[in-house]
């Protein structure tokens, strides 16, 4: 229930800040070249929904499967090993995964600590680095279940 929750809001999440790239983007290209005046801070704006928008599909992609895999010698190795390496490849990304998020999370710490913040908009960086932090682990968790479930 609690995976499905996950899954569905962070599709909103997802769509939500694809539709308003999407938006800052036509803004700025409408006010730039028709009125002669462009968005401030689109640039800005653009970088962050951006990252953000990588950040909310990563435990998406991680339940999904979705990652990149070579598998040239998947086929001449029997069927009980592939599951044990499949099994040791999820771990050691859930592994990477935690650890990012950890680094994520003290730079989002520090970045509040600090009162960093956007040039132009006055964004603050924390809430992104903390929402980066909460993703990788998600994607780790989906990472990790998915590679049990098989």
């Amino acid at each position: 229930m609690i995976e499905r929750f996950s899954t569905v809001a962070l599709e909103w999440v997802s769509g939500a800040l694809l539709v308003s790239l999407m938006m800052v983007t036509g803004v700025d290209v409408i006010g730039r070249y028709l009125l002669n005046k462009p968005l401030t801070g689109a640039f800005e704006l653009t970088e962050m929904l951006l990252g953000a928008l990588v950040f909310a599909s990563l435990p998406l992609v991680s339940r999904a499967g979705g990652h990149v895999e070579v598998d040239m010698l998947m086929n001449f190795i029997p069927k009980s090993i592939k599951h044990i390496l499949n099994v040791m490849v999820g771990v050691l990304s859930a592994s990477v995964l935690l650890f990012f998020a950890w680094r994520l999370w003290i730079l989002g710490v520090k970045q509040f600590a600090d009162g960093a913040h956007s040039e132009s908009l006055g964004v603050p960086f924390g809430m992104f680095a903390m929402f980066g932090a909460l993703t990788c682990v998600l994607a780790a968790v989906f990472g990790l279940m998915r590679e049990y479930r098989q």
